[in-house]
């Protein structure tokens, strides 16, 4: 059944935590979820944190989610903040969240946190009584990943949160959940919640650890389920600890999945099954495409279910139990008229399959053509020496714009190419786009890059519009 009730993310403890069985493990510390269902990680009386808006804005993540677990439920607001947030807008959001309390780590008492109380969290787990208040909804709210300007707050319930969640009854397999996500995003977020509701454990990243490092520790601890982005997948396919992990379940979400690397992934890690998911931070959990091919069957869009999906005007939009209720202080409305999101993600139906084509603000114009990057990149991906691509466009007097692609390639064409076959690799990649794209779309140019750039959310560093 979901878990669609108002129960607090604590209550769930008392079902799910086995002993010490279930366990938070950060890169420096772990704690038993058993423990935390009797203790407390926070250096006052929770009781003080009651009905007040609180800013958890703590160094890691393993605090963040002890913070997350004792205080839904208890408080009107938790506001989650992302490590890569800018601080000078901080004081903005202070005022805008109403910010009463501030929930930080020992080493990270800001002093642009304009908040009447202060609250250190720390992992080790103190086993004080701990009072039973009477549960309120507690407002879960967190910011959009958008590429300009001050990201919008997206007011999101527990219910609602966990509303594409199944419960499993109690098993004797181990699960053991991870994601290269931050759990102050929603991707991760939902991964947490996963966890916690499953009663399994979670392996929790760290923006400053390696990739190889994180894998190794991954591996070591024996992790079981694993998502991210499908460029975080492509960097730890590119890390020489790829084989450190043997998982049971990868999920992708958060950039649009190509056929490329869903079949590397499937290969790498056969036999387990990769699941592609559509989820945003406003709209929430849409669907998962589990048949291994890009897109998703046409057949979704319209269908009768929780969640209902449209295409209007080439964006998908949807009307689910599971979208935010609002955005927090904006006058912008987060549905339309009919109650749908407007996810702004484009559409191509080709046969009985649509494609996701890219952002509607994404685009670039090629003397008026319209060209998608990500479209383009999924072609370049399917070329069997490529790792990643990024597609940008470059000013050109006659048309304005022209497409040029970034290219990082797999480790032996990489020694290919110092041994002089830079230009043969070239020439296939761009035979590979005239074959399957309009000219126009076709890359004016190549370059081959060691590596690019993956922004915090785990999506590729792109252009602002």
């Amino acid at each position: 059944m979901p878990c669609s009730d108002q129960r607090a993310l604590r209550d769930w403890l008392d079902d799910t935590a086995n002993s010490d069985s279930a366990v938070l493990n950060g890169p420096d510390a772990q704690v038993p979820l058993g423990a935390l269902a009797q203790g407390s990680s926070l250096d006052v009386d929770v009781a003080r944190l009651a009905d007040q808006s609180v800013l958890i804005a703590t160094r890691d993540q393993l605090t963040t989610a002890l913070a997350l677990i004792e205080l839904d439920g208890v408080a009107r607001r938790l506001t989650l903040l992302p490590p890569d947030f800018p601080r000078g807008h901080v004081p903005a959001i202070v005022a805008k969240a109403e910010i009463d309390a501030a929930v930080v780590s020992e080493d990270t008492c800001e002093g642009n946190i304009a908040a009447a109380l202060k609250v250190i969290c720390r992992p080790p787990i103190a086993p004080v009584g701990r009072p039973r208040l009477d549960p309120r909804a507690t407002e879960w709210v967190m910011f959009t990943s958008g590429t300009t300007g001050v990201p919008k707050m997206v007011v999101h319930s527990l219910a609602g949160l966990t509303a594409a969640i199944a419960r499993r009854e109690r098993r004797s397999e181990t699960i053991v959940w991870s994601t290269f996500y931050d759990i102050r995003r929603y991707g991760g977020l939902q991964i947490l919640l996963r966890a916690i509701l499953d009663g399994g454990s979670m392996v929790l990243s760290d923006a400053h650890e390696p990739v190889a490092d994180f894998l190794l520790r991954l591996g070591r601890l024996g992790v079981t389920h694993i998502s991210g982005t499908p460029s975080h997948w492509r960097r730890a396919l590119m890390s020489p600890q790829a084989r450190a992990i043997a998982p049971r379940s990868v999920r992708l979400s958060g950039e649009i999945s190509d056929q490329a690397i869903l079949d590397n992934l499937r290969s790498f890690y056969a036999p387990a099954p990769v699941v592609h998911a559509y989820a945003s931070t406003e709209a929430g959990v849409a669907f998962e495409v589990r048949d291994g091919l890009e897109g998703f069957p046409a057949s979704v869009i319209g269908a009768p279910g929780e969640v209902e999906m449209k295409v209007v005007g080439g964006t998908l939009r949807i009307l689910s139990p599971r979208t935010a209720a609002r955005y927090l202080g904006e006058a912008a409305a987060l549905i339309d008229a009919d109650g749908f999101v407007d996810t702004g993600d484009m559409l191509q139906l080709r046969g009985e399959r649509y494609y996701f084509a890219g952002r509607r603000g994404g685009i670039i114009n090629v003397g008026g053509l319209k060209v998608h990057p990500e479209e383009v990149e999924a072609v370049i991906n399917r070329h069997p020496q490529v790792r990643m691509s990024l597609v940008l466009p470059r000013k050109n007097p006659i048309t304005g714009a022209i497409v040029v692609a970034d290219v990082v390639l797999k480790a032996d064409a990489a020694t290919d190419n110092a041994a002089g076959r830079i230009g043969a690799l070239r020439s296939e990649i761009m035979e590979l786009c005239r074959a399957r794209l309009p000219q126009h779309k076709v890359p004016a140019m190549i370059r081959f890059v060691p590596s690019l750039n993956v922004a915090a959310s785990g999506k590729l560093e792109r252009p602002h519009a």
